[in-house]
């Protein structure tokens, strides 16, 4: 699916995310590496076909091999990461917070792209997935390289958007299919 199919897709009642898609995937704050990577990035962490084969369409192609690997090596890391530190974060008990995870992350050190911009992608899934404590370890990493407030809410409103897209798409096929039983 391209992503003009998949903005035509999103329904009357959506229609001001399909005003924010459009807008985000020129926005000015991001260079074109980083608003890519964050559109391939999140698409895989809003978890529906349709949206990340239209985004994979769109924006893949504005990406180096490497960089490509790199957003979607964010989202994989991030799908991890997010739940066992969110975890750690809302356990009772501190005895996890001192326990070492114990789970492969070697990608975050070599990502293959530039630091910020993989620390950018894993930020914005961060926030898809709902992690606080790895919102705040990214933020902080982000504004310790120079990346400024606006960049990094930028990165999130592409994350809050691509997200709620894919929900939107999973009701209307989700709403098909009821209506296709009750006939």
């Amino acid at each position: 699916m391209s992503f003009d199919t998949l903005k035509e897709r999103i329904p009357e009642y959506a229609k001001d995310l399909k005003l924010n898609l459009s807008s985000l995937a020129a926005e000015p704050s991001l260079n074109e590496q980083q608003r890519a990577g964050c559109f391939v990035a999140c698409a895989m962490a809003a978890r529906n076909t349709d949206v990340t084969q239209a985004i994979e369409s769109e924006f893949a192609g504005k990406l180096s091999a490497e960089a490509l690997n790199a957003a979607r090596a964010a989202g994989a890391i991030m799908g991890m990461n997010n739940i066992y530190y969110r975890f750690t974060h809302l356990a009772s008990s501190p005895d996890y917070r001192s326990l070492p995870a114990r789970l492969r992350m070697n990608v975050i050190g070599k990502p293959g792209v530039e630091k910020t911009d993989f620390e950018l992608w894993s930020l914005a899934v961060s926030a898809i997935n709902g992690c606080g404590m790895c919102i705040d370890a990214h933020e902080k990493i982000l504004r310790d390289a120079g990346m400024t407030a606006e960049q990094i809410q930028a990165a999130v409103r592409i994350a809050s958007v691509v997200h709620a897209v894919a929900c939107v798409m999973d009701h209307e096929t989700q709403r098909g299919g009821a209506m296709l039983q009750a006939a």
